[in-house]
């Protein structure tokens, strides 16, 4: 029962506390956008896994957590098969467990649905209206907005505009295009689509909101580090100075776009990159996050260490 009270309450302070953590945390992300991405996607990893462990080490006795989890999972199964065994407060937390769970899959497929019918309408558009020029790679629409993009999946493809074409110069463009590529190679896409899953699944929830909002511009940052280890950064920032008021579509991955200006800034004025020291403290971050309600959930002995402790307390 403690190990359930510690979860729901990391939950709930999470969710609220970890967007603020982060925004500490903003000054040194954007010289490791790698790493930030992983710290926001553990944390929004840890506050689902605290929920739904929280549930669980609540509906089972207290004797059975802190058996591993293979012991809490077999538990819960027994529990449900053997009706007699489950009080209507257990079940209802097993329910909630399941619900949580099924909220995440169900958003998160469904977020992934619909951008394949988007991207698969789009690729039949590109057919009609695009042309392939074999010697960039890409597909050339004839458009009057300044656009270079990628359409991520299986068939994953890279979209320049004929008046991207004649604004940027031929090493803009070889700089536009390592950055769109490296979108592709990354699966920025399955990143977002993450992100967004939790928007939904949960609304107005403050880390998963924040989350959003940092990985779609991290990923951007990390794209144009990717680029700029074979294509000079002033080539990038010029580029990306030309492709600002860009609109790509909202499920591709566009080089320009409402970060285009603050990226430009970051890479004709480029900060020293993490220390060791510091990197490897975003690690261990990352593993906290990600470790630690199972710890708290399944670690042997964590519900009456904590009840000997709490009770210590109160009988000062």
């Amino acid at each position: 029962m403690i190990a359930a009270v510690v979860l729901a309450c990391y939950t709930v302070v999470a969710a609220v506390w970890l967007p603020v953590l982060g925004q500490r945390a903003a000054k040194w992300s954007d010289r490791a956008p790698r790493l930030a991405i992983a710290l926001w996607q553990a944390g929004a990893a840890s506050v689902v896994a605290s929920a739904v462990l929280a549930a669980l080490a609540f509906a089972v006795p207290a004797e059975i957590v802190g058996h591993g989890l293979a012991g809490l999972f077999e538990a819960c199964a027994d529990m449900l098969g053997d009706g007699s065994r489950v009080s209507r407060v257990g079940f209802a937390a097993m329910l909630a467990a399941g619900a949580v769970l099924s909220r995440v899959l169900w958003c998160g497929g469904t977020v992934l649905v619909r951008a394949a019918v988007e991207r698969r309408r789009h690729a039949a558009m590109l057919r009609l209206l695009g042309r392939r020029d074999a010697e960039l790679g890409v597909v050339v629409i004839d458009y009057d907005e300044r656009l270079a993009y990628c359409v991520p999946g299986r068939r994953a493809q890279t979209v320049i505009t004929t008046s991207a074409l004649r604004a940027l110069t031929p090493e803009q463009i070889a700089a536009v295009l390592a950055h769109e590529r490296a979108h592709l190679r990354g699966r920025h896409h399955l990143v977002l689509a993450g992100a967004e899953a939790l928007v939904r699944a949960f609304p107005r929830v403050p880390l998963f909101e924040r989350a959003r909002t940092e990985i779609a511009r991290l990923v951007e940052l990390l794209a144009d580090d990717v680029a700029a280890r074979r294509h000079p950064r002033a080539q990038i920032a010029a580029a990306l100075v030309s492709l600002a008021t860009g609109r790509a579509p909202a499920f591709t991955l566009g080089a320009g776009g409402e970060t285009a200006l603050s990226r430009v800034r970051r890479l004709l004025g480029p900060e020293q990159p993490l220390g060791r020291r510091e990197r490897l403290t975003g690690l261990l971050a990352v593993s906290a996050l990600l470790g630690g309600p199972a710890a708290v959930a399944l670690a042997p002995g964590v519900g009456s260490f904590l009840a000997h402790h709490c009770h210590s307390l109160l009988s000062l």
